[in-house]
């Protein structure tokens, strides 16, 4: 026969079921690493090839004076090639802690071709449930739970809480306004670190 839960002991342990799923305290334990490569577009330099080509014979006997150039030919010049496009940094700002300690820097490029890319270099933070990378009209440094009470561009999932890390920024998203990136627990509506950006 079994024995069924005493009615007390069933609601605790469904409370620590509901608390465990929450909170996922074992994350105070754990840590994940990305190493992403740095994103760019910018063409490379082309390397400069020594000329082959022979030098031309002088067709003039020698003792005999070059004839003039007839004063109808005219001198063609070169166009001067187009600058390429180039890899632009718009931001940059060092992490400073919010809820949990967080270090490592944000950078916010333009690529050559046109796409915004958020990179994290070297970004340190606490493991957590439900992360993700946002760029908010908050200050950084301020109240931890303010981040989304303004303006927010998403930009994904965190990927991971160690590490260097790209994340592309929406063609349509409009930067202006914006100052900070922030590592952002959406399930307990806290910053966990912030990085102050200009962009404007």
């Amino acid at each position: 026969m079994r024995r069924l839960l005493v009615p007390g002991v069933a609601a605790a342990v469904l409370a620590l079921a509901v608390v465990l799923a929450l909170f996922q305290p074992w994350r105070l334990f754990t840590s994940s690493t990305v190493d992403e490569a740095e994103l760019s577009a910018a063409p490379e330099a082309p390397a400069s090839a020594p000329s082959s080509a022979p030098a031309s014979p002088d067709p003039t006997p020698s003792g005999t004076p070059s004839p003039e150039p007839s004063r109808t030919q005219t001198q063609t010049q070169t166009p001067k090639p187009k600058p390429k496009p180039e890899d632009l940094e718009l931001a940059r700002g060092d992490f400073e802690d919010a809820e949990h300690g967080t270090s490592g820097e944000a950078v916010i490029r333009k690529l050559a071709d046109g796409r915004r890319v958020l990179r994290l270099v070297d970004l340190d933070t606490s493991d957590g449930p439900d992360l993700h990378v946002w760029i908010t009209d908050q200050p950084s440094g301020g109240d931890w739970a303010s981040y989304d009470d303004g303006r927010y561009v998403k930009l994904g999932v965190l990927k991971a809480n160690r590490g260097n890390q790209n994340y592309e920024i929406p063609a349509d998203a409009d930067l202006d306004g914006l100052t900070s990136v922030v590592i952002w627990c959406d399930r307990f509506n806290v910053a966990f670190g912030t990085a102050a950006v200009e962009l404007s």
